[in-house]
């Protein structure tokens, strides 16, 4: 639990926490005021000074009024304290399902990181509101009567200790429930990958015992789990309900020594709109949210651990690619989608990749450009496995436009300069001009225009994407089918702007155009790949050839003669 604590403790930025405390101080004023208002209001009231009575009741509702304001700016300080925690272990989870092919990595993503980002942000919720509310019943009860701060608050801090004891037995209940999820989860993805197979052999039977053992098992760890609940409610009963009934059976005796009528009942106030729910929220969040917080974020930590240890970043000499024995597969039973690979991409090369649909050419460049980690093999860009590079040395290395480009709601210069922020007005304008994003630009308003990605249409947000990438500092530039969307003439402009611009431009080729503007060609054909120029692979590529007669049926196989296809 320590281990998770601490997570949790580094988790919280320094400023949007100190910015969250301070906007907490406003409410304590409300709550410290809400019993002596309506212990002085009470005691105007039967005393006959009515005036006075409204008086207090009218302080009581500009406090709340400036509690609300301070309520307010807490809620919108609450995303900078807890998305940061999630998208750390977002990233945790996904790394270590992509080295480890651990089925039990999707329960994890789907559903634990989200529990854990929620329990986390609804912890942080009712922990300061809890002791908001302590701090000011606290405040208001000494300077009401000191005497009735003697019987409220001992019996509700009890009630409060005792809820802690019982986070034990509630913690074995909750892993219990977990396991069981994480069980059940595998079971039902083998299943369903085979929902085929089992429909043919008529094996139903068989698979409902695989996933019905699993499915009663999560069933009963659920029911466990809710059992917990009965034992807290008798802590309510005895931090709620005691100091209430302990207040009422002692109300002659306090009276006789001095205590009046309003301020009774303003200690009956405090326990009844402050304590009470103060206590019921706070058990409910340790006994329930806290738990699932502290276990599941320990299941994801204990899954994700190898990670944890710090490595010494390399340095990258140039941006020179090599392949050696390249294989990748998505898990360990998937057949590899890439088997064996050898290549060499030197520095300042054009070269274009194409082969069938589904054979491994995105793979290809996600391994590329570092956002997968080979099976086996090595893959080595400018000397260095992408995985040993930091994160800005490989975003200063390689650029990578997948298909569906991506766009922001910005300016357009905002969209242009986000890989190059400093980058000059000249050098915006060159970019422009070079990759033929001009006209568009123009039609759009000009830089300084707003974007919204959904009024783009998919050719022009690639045009935007290719613009970015033509003014990345990133020697390399992996534009996988990046120009899939545009005209021949478009695609050809702007891949002769990235030819023209320096460095090395790998392209996962969408047109025959793309791979006889390419200085070499890589054919990957399942297990086995073929490399070479234009002519070498017509004589030595079945597939080459058969892939050139699909994008152009009935022409001749001669080069001055192909044109790009549509």
């Amino acid at each position: 639990m320590n281990r998770e604590l601490r997570y949790g403790f580094a988790a919280l930025r320094k400023r949007p926490a100190l910015k969250l405390a301070a906007w907490s101080v406003p409410e304590i004023l409300p709550t410290a005021i809400y019993g002596v208002a309506v212990a002085h209001a009470t005691d105007n009231f039967l005393a006959g000074h009515a005036w006075r009575g409204i008086a207090w009741l009218a302080g009581l509702v500009a406090t709340a009024c400036l509690g609300a304001a301070g309520a307010h700016q807490v809620y919108g300080r609450l995303g900078e304290l807890v998305e940061p925690l999630r998208d750390d272990l977002v990233r945790r989870v996904v790394a270590g399902a992509l080295q480890t092919g651990d089925d039990a990595s999707v329960a994890r993503l789907n559903r634990q990181v989200e529990i854990v980002r929620d329990t986390f942000a609804g912890l942080v919720l009712v922990i300061r509101n809890f002791g908001v509310t302590l701090f000011g019943v606290l405040a208001g009860l000494l300077s009401l009567a000191p005497m009735v701060a003697v019987f409220v608050v001992p019996p509700f801090l009890v009630g409060f200790v005792a809820s802690l004891a019982v986070l034990g037995i509630a913690a074995d209940r909750v892993r219990a429930s977990l396991r069981a999820d994480e069980e059940l989860a595998t079971a039902a993805g083998m299943v369903f990958s085979g929902v085929r197979d089992i429909t043919a052999t008529g094996s139903e039977e068989f698979a409902e015992r695989i996933v019905g053992r699993p499915i009663d098992e999560q069933a009963a760890a659920e029911r466990s789990l809710a059992r917990v609940a009965a034992l807290r409610t008798l802590c309510f009963a005895l931090g709620g309900w005691a100091p209430l009934l302990i207040l009422l059976a002692m109300g002659p005796w306090l009276v006789g020594h001095g205590v009046s009528t309003g301020t009774l009942l303003g200690g009956l106030t405090y326990v009844l709109i402050s304590l009470q729910p103060a206590l019921n929220t706070v058990m409910g969040a340790l006994g329930d949210s806290g738990l699932r917080y502290v276990i599941t974020l320990g299941r994801i930590l204990d899954s994700t651990a190898y990670q944890l240890a710090p490595r010494p970043m390399a340095d990258s000499k140039g941006h020179q690619l090599r392949l050696r024995g390249l294989t990748f597969a998505y898990g360990p039973n998937a057949e590899p989608v890439l088997a064996d690979l050898d290549l060499t991409v030197t520095e300042g090369e054009h070269l274009a990749v194409v082969g069938p649909s589904g054979i491994g050419k995105s793979t290809l460049a996600a391994l590329v450009c570092g956002m997968l980690t080979p099976t086996s093999g090595r893959l080595l860009l400018g000397g260095v496995p992408p995985s040993e590079l930091s994160t800005d040395r490989l975003a200063m290395t390689r650029v990578l436009i997948p298909q569906e480009a991506y766009v922001f709601t910005g300016t357009v210069l905002e969209n242009l300069v986000y890989l190059l922020p400093d980058a000059s007005d000249a050098e915006v304008r060159q970019a422009i001009d070079a990759v033929g994003a001009a006209a568009l630009i123009d039609r759009l308003g000009g830089l300084e225009a707003r974007l919204r990605p959904a009024d783009l249409s998919p050719g022009e947000r690639q045009l935007i994407a290719l613009t970015r990438a033509y003014l990345s500092p990133a020697p390399l530039v992996v534009l996988d089918e990046a120009t899939c969307f545009l005209d021949p003439d478009a695609e050809r402009r702007a891949e002769e702007a990235f030819a023209a611009r320096g460095g090395t431009v790998i392209v996962i080729a969408h047109r025959i155009s793309s791979a006889l503007r390419a200085r070499r060609i890589l054919v990957l054909d399942g297990n086995k790949a073929a490399v070479g120029t234009h002519q070498t692979l017509l004589r030595t590529s079945p597939l080459y050839r058969e892939l050139l007669g699909h994008w152009q049926p009935g022409v001749q196989l001669r080069r001055d003669q192909i044109q790009p296809a549509s």
